[in-house]
């Protein structure tokens, strides 16, 4: 299982790559394999304003429907709309090409409240939980 060491993670499984106030979000490699063939992703608008834990996606897979929540508090400032085309885009480059949306932070604060990739690595170890 791919954990990039550079990326930051939530405990429900969505990586957060920080550049200076802008977040890059998607799901991680875990959440992508445990989801099966994603089909559709629900992206957010850009100017939505989102709140750490809120909703900020919906991802479908031939297994189920999963929110995707937002890591960190800001606003939206980009979607990935490829996705809309190729939502398989999330299984096979969960960490490039399949990027879900670009939120410019309101709380540096919020990034302490993320884990590293070791910490990530140890919560996926215990079950994912």
């Amino acid at each position: 299982m791919n954990i990039p060491n550079e990326l930051k993670y939530s405990k429900d499984h969505e990586w957060v790559k920080v550049e200076g106030n802008i977040a890059t979000i998607g799901i991680t490699d875990y959440a992508q394999s445990q989801l099966g063939d994603v089909v559709f992703v629900e992206l957010p608008e850009a100017g939505a304003e989102v709140a750490a834990g809120g909703g900020l996606s919906v991802v479908e897979s031939v297994k189920a429907v999963s929110d995707i929540y937002a890591p960190v508090s800001g606003t939206v400032i980009e979607s990935n709309e490829a996705l809309a085309d190729a939502p398989e885009t999330v299984n096979q480059d969960p960490y490039g090409e399949g990027w879900i949306a670009k939120i410019e932070i309101s709380s540096q604060d919020e990034l302490g409240e993320l884990l590293d990739s070791e910490e990530y690595e140890k919560l996926v170890a215990e079950g994912g939980h």
